[in-house]
C-alpha cells in the first residue's frame, strides 16, 4: 500500500503549511488515518486522527491550530497546520489504523514516508 505524503517544507513561526497523504481509493475508504510527528530525539507522537467517518482528535499541543480533514475526491487525508511554533518542527508521518473509544488510536496498518516540517523562530 503506497501512502504519498507531501506539503512539508520551511517556515517562519506564525506561518502555515499543509500537509497531505494520498492512498488508494479502497485503503482510504475502509480506514482511520492519522497524522504522526517525531522530532530528533523524541519518540513519535500521535498528532491527530480522522475516523472513515470523519469523527476528529487532536493532541493537546494543537490548541486549535490544525485541522485534519479527508478530500473523498482524491482520497487524500490533509492536515492544516497554523499558528505554528518551533516546537512543531518535526518530520510528519501519515499512518492507516484503527480507532478506538476514548480517543485512541493504533497505528496498525500502513506508514507513509515522512515530510519534514521546520519552523524557524
Amino acid at each position: 500500500v503506497q501512502l504519498q505524503a507531501s506539503g512539508g517544507g520551511l517556515v517562519q513561526t506564525g506561518g502555515s503549511l499543509r500537509l497531505s497523504c494520498a492512498t488508494s481509493r479502497s485503503v482510504f475508504s475502509d480506514n482511520d488515518m492519522a497524522w504522526y510527528r517525531q522530532a530528533p530525539g523524541k519518540e513519535r507522537e500521535l498528532v491527530a486522527f480522522i475516523t472513515n467517518t470523519g469523527t476528529r482528535w487532536y493532541g493537546d499541543f494543537v490548541q486549535g491550530r490544525f485541522t485534519i480533514s479527508r478530500d473523498s475526491a482524491k482520497n487524500t487525508v490533509l492536515l492544516q497546520m497554523n499558528s505554528l511554533k518551533p516546537e512543531d518542527t518535526a518530520v510528519y508521518y501519515c499512518n492507516v489504523g484503527r480507532s478506538f473509544e476514548h480517543g485512541t488510536y493504533a497505528p496498525v496498518l500502513y506508514w507513509g514516508k515522512g515530510t519534514q516540517v521546520t519552523v524557524s523562530s
